[in-house]
């Protein structure tokens, strides 16, 4: 059974710093490409950020320079830090793993709810 579990969301002030994770199991880690998205109320579930097993990155404009998404392929864990957070990054939070391979699998975690206000 594939299970992606969150963790980390919660509230922070803006400009503050939160650290999500995401622990996979039931999947063959290395073989997915990991990453997040969020959806806020009334809006569509977007991008945030995505990791390949080597490390490769892609980041959604909105967060360039101030989140960081990282993989330990030994833990099948998924981390997001996330700095100097403003109000506008407040959503629910999703962990995604992307089968790299047929027949390109999609799974999804349950979702962590980050709010950032003053």
């Amino acid at each position: 059974q594939v299970q992606l579990v969150e963790s980390g969301g919660g509230w922070a002030q803006p400009g503050g710093s939160l650290r999500l994770s995401c622990a996979a199991s039931g999947i063959t880690f290395i073989s997915n490409r990991m990453g997040w998205y969020r959806q806020a109320p009334g809006k569509l579930r977007e991008l945030v950020a995505t990791i390949t097993r080597g490390g490769m990155t892609n980041y959604a404009d909105s967060v360039k320079g101030r989140f960081t998404v990282s993989r330990d392929n030994a833990k099948n864990t998924v981390y997001l830090q996330m700095n100097n957070l403003k109000p506008e990054d407040t959503a629910a939070y999703y962990c995604n793993a992307a089968l790299q391979s047929f027949p390109y699998t999609n799974y999804w975690g349950q979702g962590t709810q980050v709010t950032v206000s003053s």
